[in-house]
């Protein structure tokens, strides 16, 4: 079927692709886009349209009238080092990776460690540089997801920073994996069980020392919080905050690190202190990232699917920049215990 206008000579607009499908021009703009807020059903009806029309989207046009760039922004509020340190920032990445694929969406990965890079980073948003960003690793005092919300720019940031969070974000269950982890360990036996926090300004690090409270009470252990350590999420962090624990609890049996960089830094000061693992202290981290497949011996884990979240937040945030009346949202995705050698 060919429609009069193309007989016409003209070119067909998104309107009249519209009304071939019979819905509306936001579902058509969506199909378009590539917005999984799209039945199948509607998609086949909608690219059928496309295809009888001949329509062929405008992208210059379609960018300028709605003040688009065609590119969203990955911010790692962290210095460069730990980005690189880190495999939770890479599988975050591959996530992101994956849900742009079929997109014509460009990626700009942007460190922001320093004051200075902070305020490079604002001046560069301010001027609307792209058309949404995903924020990874945020600080509950960081001053970026304030100036997004007065910026209006479509944001998603992976996990909550607090109980009230007013942006979309995605998560892992980090009390769920917590709890957890502490549980298996009583299950063994283990009963002087040390945790080694991350900062607890991340809301996600308080959530994962709240299940090992959890999991503590739920024993009847008696809480003693000289069990627990304060660290950074740093693989020397987690070293400094064993030989703490060992300070404190000599008799220790167990110790839950909330990733698997820092139960690194714990094994060396466990090995070095003549303690083995898992024989004399049984160890847990948090993440199932390479450091624990390759950890000798070979470390249990709370695996948080750290490649889907990265998929996921791209994916909403797709969808807020397609439809910015698009409600806002928390996402939590759940975690799994990957027992080895350690525990």
């Amino acid at each position: 079927m060919v429609s009069a206008r193309v007989r016409g000579g003209g070119r067909p607009t998104l309107e009249e692709v519209a009304v071939r499908a019979g819905v509306g021009r936001g579902t058509v703009s969506r199909v378009i886009n590539g917005s999984p807020r799209v039945s199948d059903q509607t998609r086949e009806v909608v690219e059928a349209a496309i295809a009888e029309l001949g329509y062929v989207p405008n992208r210059a046009a379609r960018a300028l009238a709605g003040n688009r760039t065609d590119a969203i922004a990955l911010v790692v509020p962290e210095p460069e080092a730990r980005f690189f340190a880190e495999p939770y920032f890479s599988d975050i990445v591959r996530g992101v990776g994956a849900a742009l694929a079929d997109t014509d969406m460009q990626l700009l990965l942007t460190l922001a460690g320093s004051d200075r890079e902070r305020r490079r980073l604002a001046q560069y948003l301010t001027a609307h540089r792209v058309d949404g960003v995903l924020l990874v690793s945020v600080h509950a005092d960081d001053p970026l997801p304030e100036l997004l919300e007065q910026l209006g720019m479509p944001c998603v940031i992976s996990g909550q920073r607090g109980a009230d969070e007013p942006l979309t974000s995605v998560d892992s269950d980090n009390f769920q994996g917590g709890r957890t982890a502490v549980a298996h360990l009583i299950a063994q036996g283990r009963r002087t069980i040390g945790t080694i926090t991350g900062r607890l300004e991340v809301y996600g690090a308080q959530r994962r020392l709240d299940g090992y409270r959890q999991a503590i009470a739920e024993a009847g252990l008696a809480p003693d919080e000289r069990l627990i350590a304060l660290a950074d999420f740093t693989e020397e962090g987690g070293a400094r905050a064993m030989h703490e624990l060992l300070a404190r609890h000599p008799d220790l049996d167990a110790v839950f690190a909330a990733s698997d960089v820092m139960a690194a830094g714990a094994r060396h000061v466990l090995r070095e202190a003549g303690r083995r693992i898992p024989d004399d202290v049984a160890l847990v981290g948090f993440d199932d990232s390479v450091v624990a497949r390759h950890m000798e011996p070979g470390l249990t884990s709370v695996r948080q699917p750290i490649e889907e979240m990265g998929r996921a937040m791209t994916e909403v945030l797709l969808q807020q920049i397609t439809d910015p009346t698009d409600e806002r949202r928390h996402l939590v995705l759940p975690t799994e215990l990957v027992v080895r050698a350690s525990s």
